[in-house]
């Protein structure tokens, strides 16, 4: 049998059947492209196309899911160096039979397999009984395209319809000192003229600096608003696109609870701010919910909500340049203003 390898260090004989990309960021089969060092290629396969984003964040399938309407897979959500990998698989091979040689081969590297499911045998899927819900490759494509996968490739076409016949997918995920790396396979079958595909998608999350943001407490904050009108608070962590207020944001929000407190005539506009990633209209949005969730959680507190006011700012005012994560996580805040 063979197994999943990682590529020599000459040139891909076989990318130069490719057709040659102009996107920037994309590195063409006809080019030196190299497999990820850590998941490598299954044997014979032909890269079509490679990309790479310094930082940005995906959610990954970490489950069965229910496939009726409405229903949602819950999503592995992840930030970090992204990379996508288009692959042609060789003829004559299952995709069963290349699923069983990634997972061979990761477990191998030191990766533990999360995840593994098909669509032919229904694993990808919840049932429910008496449903008409439908559970066609098509379906588990739609949900394993997030965010979307670019049209590329020797088709260029829309990934998700490469799965015309069933589908594979597996995810796994290594942790080390210097790091945690995921790796998502999909696996689509179509038909004999397209052939098979694995679309590799790997995660590369590195720890983060931690100790790099002051805790203010009340008496920094009411200095921040006496000499510059405005602070900006860092101890305000919410889940990842969402307004949900996480529980290590409690000292910063009593901070806020004793300052107000502490200073009956004082008012505040709490502005919610956002890095430049994104929709700006989904941004501005999320911005404003979570200044709506701060506010929420200081009125829990007993402070009288006729003292603070709401606006959401998206990404329109940002402190830093949103070109690195350094910048993005400056512009990643809550801000006071006094009124």
């Amino acid at each position: 049998m063979n197994t999943a390898r990682l590529p020599s260090s000459a040139p891909l004989k076989a990318a130069a059947l490719c057709l040659g990309l102009s996107w920037a960021g994309w590195v063409s089969a006809a080019e030196p492209a190299r497999d990820h060092p850590l998941v490598g290629r299954y044997e014979g396969s032909v890269l079509e196309a490679v990309r790479t984003n310094a930082f940005d964040e995906v959610g990954l399938i970490q489950k069965p899911f229910q496939n009726w309407e409405g229903g949602k897979p819950e999503l592995l959500r992840l930030e970090g160096k992204v990379t996508l990998y288009y692959y042609q698989l060789p003829a004559g091979r299952s995709t069963l039979e290349v699923q069983r040689n990634y997972e061979g081969s990761l477990k191998a590297r030191g990766f533990d397999v999360l995840f593994s499911c098909g669509t032919a045998n229904g694993s990808c899927y919840q049932s429910r009984p008496g449903s008409g819900d439908t559970t066609t490759p098509y379906d588990f494509a739609l949900a394993f395209d997030d965010p979307e996968w670019p049209r590329l490739g020797k088709r260029g076409d829309y990934v998700r319809n490469y799965f015309g016949t069933s589908a594979r997918y597996l995810l796994a995920r290594k942790t080390s000192d210097t790091g945690t790396v995921h790796a998502s396979i999909a696996l689509a079958e179509h038909n004999p003229e397209v052939g098979n595909y694995a679309f590799v998608r790997v995660v590369e999350s590195k720890p983060m600096d931690t100790g790099r943001i002051v805790f203010l407490d009340a008496g920094a904050m009411q200095k921040g608003l006496a000499e510059q009108g405005r602070v900006n608070l860092y101890g305000l962590h919410f889940d990842t696109d969402k307004d949900v207020l996480r529980a290590e944001s409690q000292p910063t929000l009593d901070e806020m609870a004793k300052l107000l407190r502490g200073n009956p005539p004082l008012r505040l506009q709490v502005v919610g701010h956002t890095d430049a990633q994104g929709n700006e209209d989904h941004n501005k949005d999320l911005s404003q919910r979570r200044s709506v969730a701060v506010i929420a959680a200081l009125v829990k507190a007993g402070i009288d909500p006729r003292r603070l006011s709401t606006r959401g700012a998206g990404a329109a005012e940002p402190i830093a340049p949103n070109d690195s994560e350094a910048g993005r996580a400056k512009n990643r805040r809550v801000e006071l203003i006094r009124l």
